[in-house]
């Protein structure tokens, strides 16, 4: 419940879909990092506020390679990051597309912004919990990074 609390705290300081779940992520951790929230705003309103794929879907896919991404030159990446992002891309195509007639932030949002407020905590709440899903699934601990 407390994730609830902070995802509306975040959201009514005005961070965006992306930023919030990576905070999240970080707040799990017990860490912060501006800069990479700062760069996540890349993703808001689907890629820059052009309307294209929802920042809580490419949110979620950068809060899964926070964990199992790779970080430094003698690092590689887990290799199920990407089988756990084709799932997350899987399951909210599946779950969000008929709903709302796709995953682009203009189809979610019907090109009205307005609908942000209503539409966008439902997923950024659903894409979380299902990223926590994944990552406890392949037996990361979510309050330690990589």
């Amino acid at each position: 419940m407390d994730e609830i609390f902070r995802m509306l705290e975040l959201a009514g300081q005005g961070f965006h879909c992306s930023q919030i779940l990576l905070s999240l992520g970080l707040d799990a951790q017990g860490k912060t990092n501006p800069d990479l929230i700062r760069s996540m705003e890349g993703l808001a309103g689907g890629m820059g506020f052009c309307g294209d794929i929802c920042g809580a879907l490419t949110g979620g896919a950068c809060l899964l390679a926070l964990y199992a991404g790779r970080g430094n030159p003698d690092d590689e990446a887990d290799p199920r990051l990407n089988d756990m992002i084709n799932e997350l891309f899987a399951w909210f195509t599946q779950e969000f597309s008929e709903c709302y007639g796709g995953i682009h932030c203009r189809e979610i949002l019907a090109d009205d912004p307005r609908n942000q407020t209503s539409r966008c905590p439902q997923l950024v709440t659903r894409t979380y919990e299902k990223v926590k899903s994944l990552l406890l699934e392949n037996d990361f601990d979510l309050s330690e990074g990589r």
